[in-house]
Order: structure tokens, then sequence, then C-alpha cells
């Protein structure tokens, strides 16, 4: 496994990071995570290197999960990071919707509070805000909040996860000084990251934490046009009607492209991501012992060419599939 700085907070972190969205069930929107292969998949995480965990408040049974394997793992080293969700519920957050509705300090404070009981830590490395807008530099308590939570022990650096497909809706924040990580949807086919955001983060000693670099799975190379969901998983929606067709099509075409199999998509996938000097960790969801060891080999594999990663810029592919 390889390190690298989570931007100016001091942390280094293994560059493939344990997202924990899919192992809460079906309270997180995921089915088929059985809790036995999960903490498995957790274990096997730690014991090959990996140090960077991230769950939230509302990845259902996710924070108990994770709690439970961590405090096996006391002073090894390993961060984790936690999301506040807001307290409106709306995700992502909407223009014009003051930062009162959504982050207000008492609820931010009780969020925490409750992630903390649930995990059973003490506190949380990172704690960040499950949808941003850049209207709310300058207003609310959250900031106050924060300080006066990072005083009492309870998180050590504050970030935000910003709004699917939303880049430049944290350059504000990026820029004030307040923020130490953003999280981000960035992969082959969303590239719009490169645009602004990356370079604001790589100047402002931002650490970025990428999401869904494999694009949900359509970057693994297993979703055909004969694929399914079971209801009750978010994926049902994500891939409907002829998405998993379309997404079959673009992923052969990239395979085709530079030569490989299918199945070694989601390694060049996220050598790509992890290819820019900006990005800290990259969080692929892991809910087996496979997963985890197949990505943690991703880690050890040298960069992509250069020619390589210029090739991929052809397969830009931009869309957001979340609304439906």
């Amino acid at each position: 496994m390889q390190y690298r700085d989570l931007g100016r907070a001091g942390l280094q972190v293994s560059d493939i990071g344990y997202g924990a969205w899919g192992i809460g069930g079906a309270g997180g929107g995921w089915v088929g995570a059985e809790d036995d292969e999960s903490l498995r998949a957790l274990e096997r995480f730690i014991e090959l290197g990996g140090t960077f965990i991230d769950t939230a408040r509302g990845y259902g049974r996710s924070e108990e999960l994770v709690g439970r394997v961590l405090r096996e793992h006391r002073d090894e080293g390993l961060i984790v990071a936690t999301k506040v969700p807001p307290k409106n519920g709306e995700w992502p957050a909407r223009a014009g919707v003051p930062v009162e509705e959504a982050f207000p300090g008492d609820h931010i404070r009780a969020s925490l509070e409750t992630s903390l009981k649930a995990s059973g830590l003490d506190a949380f490395d990172v704690v960040q805000f499950h949808v941003w807008s850049d209207e709310w530099v300058g207003n609310g308590d959250w900031l106050e909040t924060v300080q006066a939570l990072k005083e009492e022990g309870k998180l050590r650096h504050f970030g935000v996860s910003i709004n699917d497909y939303e880049p430049e809706n944290a350059l504000a924040l990026i820029r004030s000084g307040a923020v130490e990580t953003v999280q981000v949807i960035y992969n082959v086919f969303h590239q719009q990251p490169e645009e602004q955001l990356l370079a604001a983060c790589h100047e402002h000693g931002v650490g970025v934490i990428v999401r869904v670099a494999l694009d949900e799975g359509g970057l693994t190379g297993r979703i055909t046009k004969d694929t399914t969901f079971e209801e009750g998983d978010f994926r049902r929606t994500f891939f409907q009607g002829d998405r998993p067709a379309q997404v079959e099509q673009h992923v052969q075409a990239l395979a085709d492209d530079l030569g490989i199999a299918v199945d070694e998509v989601p390694d060049v996938a996220l050598r790509y991501v992890l290819s820019h000097p900006a990005v800290s960790t990259v969080i692929a969801g892991m809910r087996t012992v496979r997963n985890v060891e197949r990505n943690a080999a991703t880690s050890d594999r040298d960069a992509l060419p250069q020619a390589t990663v210029a090739r991929l810029k052809a397969h830009r592919w931009e869309r957001n599939w979340y609304r439906g």
C-alpha cells in the first residue's frame, strides 16, 4: 500500500481508502451486505496496510461496524472520517436554502454525538458535512460549532462532501481556509474536477478524498445490459432503463481503446484518479475480502503512463444519474 498526505491536515493516508457506505445495509440504500463478510473485509483492508476509512451517519449500520473494528486496532495509525447529514434531509444542497436549515450548530453537535455513540469511538479524525453550498461561506454558526468541537477533542479535522457533479461549488470554501478536506466525485467518465477544483485544493493544501471512482460500479466491468438490482438498492434507480447497456458500451469502448480486457478496467480507472497529484486517497466500496485484495493491489502498481492518462481523456462522459 502506498501513502499520501491528506492536504495540510498533517495526516498520512493510504491512497486506497475503504468506502463504508455499502456495508451499512438497506438502511443506507444498499442491499446484499453481510456483517460477517463486511467485518472480514475491513480486517483484511487493515492487514494489507489500509489506513483511511470513510463512513457517515446516513450509512445505516456502517458507523457501528467500522467502530467495532477500529476499537480492536487502537494506536495503529488508522484514520476514520464520518459525515453529518443535513438537518433538512436535502441531497444535494439546493441554491437559496440558508445554512441554518441544513447545518445549524446544535444539529452538527447532536449528529456527531450520535455518531460517536454508535461507533464507540472517542473522536473522529475527519468530520464532513454531507452536502455543501458555497452560499454558506460566512453565514450561520457552523464554523464556530466545528471549532468548538475541535477544542473539545471530538473531531480533529473538518471537511465537506461536495454535491454530486458540482465540483466548482466548493471553491469559495477552499479559498476561505475554513476547510481541510473535500470529498468529490471524480472518475474516468466525470473529469470535471480537473478543470478548477483539484488545482485549487493543491494550491490551498486541502486534502482530496475521491468518491465514486468506479462510477457506482459502472467502471468495474460487471454492469451489462442484463444487470438488475433488488428493490431497496439505490442502484436500481441509478442504473434504470437502458443505462446498463449504455455503461457496457462505454466500458467496452474504453477497454478496446487501451487494448485491455474488461476485467482490467477497474484497476486502470483507480490508477487514472490516482495519477492526479492533488488526490490524497480514493475511497472504494469493498464489501468482500476479494474486493479489498483487488483494490489494494492497485496501490502497489506503478503509476499509469502519461500516454494512457491522455488517452483516457477521450472517454469523458458527463451525466448525473442520481437525479433519476
